[in-house]
């Protein structure tokens, strides 16, 4: 294939790949990504969603036999440098087999402000249901809360300081790309974070067990205009403070003498129960 920004690599260690090495450590990316202002999309598919999304690719790595099925990605960039090598050279630059098509290292965006996030969610119209995430640190956990969260109708997704980066390779590819598709940012403080929901007008519900707690289906019978679904860590739940500052506790009515689900499952499941009608 004629493209002038392709490159032919066989260094591993070549600088010019710097994007791509040790992807396979979670804790050195996760510290990296955000800080050199890039993420990684994984596979044809997902680069398609983060283009379409209107992501913006700093370069593109992938072996001979993916040029074609990307063809027309690469030529409607023709100034963003396409680095391809073969199979052995790839697994020593990422760390792992190549095999979903091609990776792109893309720009990582300014996130924006709570308040501006919600006023401009739903095109515009403003956001009426909100997942919160706090402390989530499973990427598996929080990039299948995200594909849930688009597929259900949830208008936007807020991240505690201390939840798993969306954007983290893992994130995005269980989320089958739709973290580029929910509206979603980071929230600068929490529980005290709950005070921006309560000033845009939101319910705040916290998913978590309590002698207080309501079920799922009396919030979902007479549901807020405006809610926000908190959803706590994997181990522990929610924090005292933040179900201290909450609206209402609610908790999914349980079977067979088990407590609680996985909270991918739970969010899944809390985001049918209250979607607003035009969500299906």
């Amino acid at each position: 294939m004629d493209l002038p920004n392709l490159v032919r690599v066989t260094d591993p260690s070549d600088p010019r790949l710097h994007d791509y090495t040790d992807l396979t450590d979670v804790r050195l990316r996760t510290a990296r990504e955000p800080a050199e202002g890039l993420f990684m999309a994984e596979s044809s598919n997902v680069i398609r969603r983060a283009l379409r999304a209107g992501h913006r690719p700093r370069s593109f790595l992938m072996a001979d036999k993916w040029l074609e099925s990307m063809a027309d990605v690469l030529v409607a960039h023709p100034d963003v440098p396409v680095f391809v090598a073969d199979e052995a050279v790839l697994r020593d630059i990422t760390g792992f087999h190549l095999h979903r098509g091609a990776l792109a290292a893309m720009h990582r965006p300014v996130l924006p402000d709570v308040a501006t996030l919600l006023a401009g969610a739903r095109d515009g119209q403003g956001a009426r249901r909100v997942a919160v995430l706090e402390d989530i640190v499973d990427h598996t956990n929080v990039g299948a809360i995200f594909r849930s969260a688009a597929g259900l109708g949830v208008d936007a997704v807020l991240v505690t300081p201390r939840c798993a980066d969306p954007l983290y390779r893992r994130s995005v590819r269980v989320s089958m790309g739709t973290v580029f598709q929910v509206p979603w940012t980071r929230l600068a403080a929490w529980p005290t974070g709950i005070d921006d929901l309560h000033d845009a007008g939101f319910d705040v519900a916290a998913l978590a067990l309590g002698e207080d707690a309501v079920t799922l289906d009396d919030l979902a019978a007479d549901p807020p205009e405006r809610l926000a679904l908190v959803l706590g860590t994997e181990g522990d739940g929610l924090s005292r403070g933040a179900v201290a500052a909450s609206d209402h506790v609610v908790r999914i009515p349980m079977a067979g003498q088990v407590d609680s689900l996985n909270v991918a499952a739970a969010s899944a499941v809390a985001f049918w129960a209250t979607r607003l009608p035009e969500a299906g």
